[in-house]
């Protein structure tokens, strides 16, 4: 640093973006990418090499005159220490890497939230139009084309106020304005104003006055929380400063001169209101005017523009000026996601912090409104609304096509716990999952009907663990809890009805591992052990997940936690038709070169799904789960077809002997939405309630609350959406019947008629319609086919319709059944 006035070198680190404000690296200011303008004949690095021409001398004088200043304030007792060397001993900073806003938009393009310790857009000086300049300078600067970058008069000024008492002043150019900026010199006094002076000239030495204007405008702050001349151009008139002039939404110089009268006072102060249209119109025009007549007088504007002026209509503050729009509003939850997948895409910190990023999230405006409604208890509308206040609701909405996340909802407060993810605050790590219960069983059901697993396989109930501990049923008693109590069911039934015993069996049959695998190859990452330890499935194989102390066959229906937004990417792995694509919120993120002002794509959605599960197996499994909800009353709205699997998971609070229920799950959805929906304990874990269950102990159960808000979401996202009404593949029955299994299929007896009592005696009843036809139809051809009567009397004891051969001789159905 502290090269002599006029030096192409500003220092080791001072590498620029010229017009754009961008900073740090480490070349030096005269690198391309600075884009200085041509050198001044006579200048080094000129024609002739020499300092020899008129500018050249004029510059030579200024910074004479400058040091002379610093010498003669020395003199009337400043007290600035340095004397004549002062000016080479002023060093010039580089220029600022200006910090921007990170604009974080919905999936139309609205957005969701400003990201960022400013709002502030980045643009090259290049791409500005030239009337926004212009403006600016009539309002802060008429002679700034013209000058050296210094005000003489006003460091004369401020050193005769210094001398007499005076109060320290002052007027600054635009230079001088971004030399304060850049040297960071806060206070006013003589030495920050020699100091600002000294740097202005240095920086007119090294720079062009594009290049000057282009830093100072990607600098100032005009107020309502905007900084730099494109966020303002945006917020007040929704306009961009680097549309050419001439052009549909271009600004008009009266737009321009507006943004460049706020310069002065963007804010107002106890002794004035400052100069924002929004809150002190009267001023603002006045200063508008002031400004329109200079660009006028320096030619800037023609006449008949100066005499056509109008003022024109300022946006009025909305919640897209503010620094994080999703601030305070559960929609909030997903820029954490949002930094994380930034973040996989090698997006570091301090590169966010920077900001300059246009990200587009998968997020569907109408699509999150209708999963807040469903799941937040503050929403009316919300089954969950007058519940305790210690319960909280996690509902997921998974575009199952392609991975995106429409709709999140996973508390009410940003900053809080995460619970349809529990991803940390700054991101970085998972900090919690609940156990899903028997809506874990698709994944168990999806290992084994790869494996040619049935839905007629039968499973004998009252089988007990090696350990002798009976498997617990959903409270049904074993023994007589399947088809005509019996004790052996089929597997379909089982599912529907969420018994668990046909689940711990087919695990120990397959292999516990299988299960765990379907679940990695759906889209779970991770699942915790009972001890309490985070497993990474994505990192590890059944040589530890068969270890000691990991998991059970109880894995088989959902003992071990998982995050529900790892469970919501599974299920629309099922609903999808057993095609996987991961789970993402981001799908486009964008920025805008400042070396050329191109705009760069950083990253490339993926596209391409991976068929994980056969699709005859998935139309299978779609076709009992469609099942689940009729039985459970969830019927979507115009006869819209939903697959589902309700899930409960037991919590006992030591109070009492009886289990309630601790986490209720409801997952599954349309060909167009895959849901997750978990309801569990706000913070710690708590007996959950419902009071419209009809169980004894009012236990809240998946098929409950969590169904309810799983029916409400997607009734209210597919009318939004209008979504039609597409049906699921066709139902392929796969698997063999006796592959698994480990029970006898019951033999179905028919109950005699208890009102006949030939019937009780094995006789048929007489007058039997059924007795008739059947015996008439089917013992005509049997017994006439070995010769004999039939076996059946017709209507009313009549004969029946059989036919065949008595003692050799053809006769008549009639005939063939008059034994009957």
């Amino acid at each position: 640093m502290g090269g002599a006035a006029g030096s192409a070198r500003v220092g080791a680190r001072a590498s620029v973006s010229a017009g754009t404000g961008s900073v740090g690296g480490r070349a030096s200011v005269a690198r391309a990418a600075v884009r200085p303008g041509p050198a001044a004949p006579g200048s080094p690095g000129g024609p002739g090499g020499k300092d020899r021409s008129k500018a050249a001398k004029r510059r030579r004088r200024t910074n004479i005159l400058t040091a002379a200043a610093a010498v003669l304030v020395i003199m009337l007792g400043a007290g600035v220490v340095g004397g004549t060397y002062f000016f080479d001993d002023v060093a010039l900073p580089p220029p600022v890497t200006e910090d921007q806003s990170n604009v974080i938009k919905y999936q139309d393009g609205t957005v969701l939230a400003k990201m960022g310790e400013q709002n502030r857009t980045v643009v090259p000086e290049e791409k500005i139009n030239k009337v926004v300049e212009h403006a600016v300078a009539a309002a802060e600067d008429k002679n700034f084309y013209n000058h050296h970058g210094i005000d003489m008069k006003g460091i004369v000024r401020a050193a005769w106020n210094n001398f007499t008492g005076g109060a320290t002043q002052g007027a600054s150019t635009i230079t001088q304005q971004y030399a304060r900026h850049a040297a960071d010199l806060k206070a006013i006094s003589i030495n920050r104003k020699l100091r600002e002076a000294v740097i202005a000239r240095k920086l007119e030495s090294t720079y062009n006055k594009d290049q000057i204007m282009g830093m100072y405008l990607n600098y100032i702050d005009l107020g309502e929380g905007r900084y730099g001349i494109e966020a303002a151009a945006q917020g007040y008139f929704g306009k961009s400063v680097t549309t050419p002039a001439g052009q549909k939404n271009a600004i008009s110089a009266s737009e321009a001169a507006v943004l460049a009268s706020i310069i002065k006072q963007p804010y107002p102060t106890a002794s004035h209101r400052g100069y924002d249209p929004n809150y002190n119109p009267t001023d603002a025009k006045d200063r508008w005017e002031y400004t329109m007549k200079n660009m006028l007088d320096m030619g800037w504007i023609s006449p008949a523009e100066y005499a056509a002026r109008k003022y024109p209509t300022v946006r009025k503050p909305t919640a897209n000026s503010c620094k994080t729009c999703a601030a305070d509003k559960p929609v909030g939850m997903i820029l954490r996601h949002v930094k994380a997948e930034l973040a996989k895409m090698g997006v570091s910190e301090d590169e966010f912090n920077q900001g300059g990023l246009t990200v587009t999230t998968t997020i569907d405006p109408v699509v999150q409104k209708a999963a807040e409604d469903a799941g937040s208890a503050a929403r009316e509308t919300s089954p969950m609304h007058g519940l305790p206040s210690t319960y909280q609701a996690a509902v997921i909405g998974i575009d199952p096509s392609n991975g995106r996340v429409l709709g999140y909802y996973g508390g009410d407060k940003p900053t809080g716990t995460d619970y349809a993810g529990y991803m940390s605050g700054d991101g970085d790590g998972i900090t919690g999952g609940q156990s899903p219960g028997s809506s874990f069983k698709i994944y168990t059901l999806a290992a084994g009907l790869q494996e040619d697993l049935s839905f007629d396989s039968i499973w004998d109930s009252t089988l007990k663990r090696p350990n002798g501990k009976a498997i617990n049923n959903a409270g049904a008693d074993p023994g007589t809890i399947c088809k005509n109590h019996t004790k052996d069911c089929d597997l379909e039934t089982a599912t529907i009805k969420s018994y668990n015993f046909p689940f711990y069996w087919l695990a120990d049959a397959m292999g516990r591992d299988k299960v765990i695998a379907a679940a990695k190859a759906a889209g779970l990452k991770h699942m915790y052990t009972d001890s309490g330890k985070l497993v990474d499935l994505t990192t590890t194989d059944k040589s530890t997940w068969l270890r000691n102390g990991y998991f059970d066959n109880e894995v088989a229906f959902g003992q071990y936690r998982v995050i529900p937004l790892e469970h919501a990417e599974g299920v629309a792995t099922i609903v999808n038709n057993g095609v996987h694509h991961d789970a993402h919120f981001v799908t486009q993120v964008k920025r805008v070169n400042p070396e050329d002002g191109k705009v760069e794509v950083l990253n490339a959605e993926k596209s391409a799904g991976k068929q994980v599960f056969r699709a005859d197996t998935m139309s299978n499994l779609q076709g009992v789960m469609s099942k689940i909800v009729q039985v459970d009353n969830r019927d979507l709205d115009g006869g819209r077809e939903g697959i589902a699997k309700s899930g409960t998971w037991e919590f006992n609070d030591g109070k009492d002997k009886h289990t309630g229920s601790g986490d209720c799950w409801f997952v599954g959805g349309i060909p167009q939405l895959a849901v997750t929906v978990w309801v569990g304990g706000k913070g710690n874990k708590v007996e959950l309630h419902d009071p419209k269950s009809s169980s004894r102990f009012k236990d809240m159960f998946g098929a409950g609350v969590p169904s309810k808000i799983w029916r409400q979401f997607i009734n209210q996202a597919a009318e939004a959406k209008d979504w039609s009404n597409k049906d699921f593949p066709e139902r392929i029955r796969t698997g063999v019947a006796t592959k698994f299994g480990n029970g006898v299929k019951p033999v179905v007896v028919t109950p005699p008629d208890q009102n006949c009592a030939a019937a009780l005696l094995g006789l048929p009843c007489p007058g039997d319609n059924n007795g008739g036809n059947n015996g008439g139809n089917n013992g005509g051809n049997n017994g006439g086919n070995n010769g004999g009567p039939g076996n059946g009397g017709g209507n009313n004891g009549g004969p029946g319709n059989g036919g065949g051969i008595i003692n050799g001789n053809a006769v008549t159905g009639t005939q063939a059944a008059q034994g009957g």
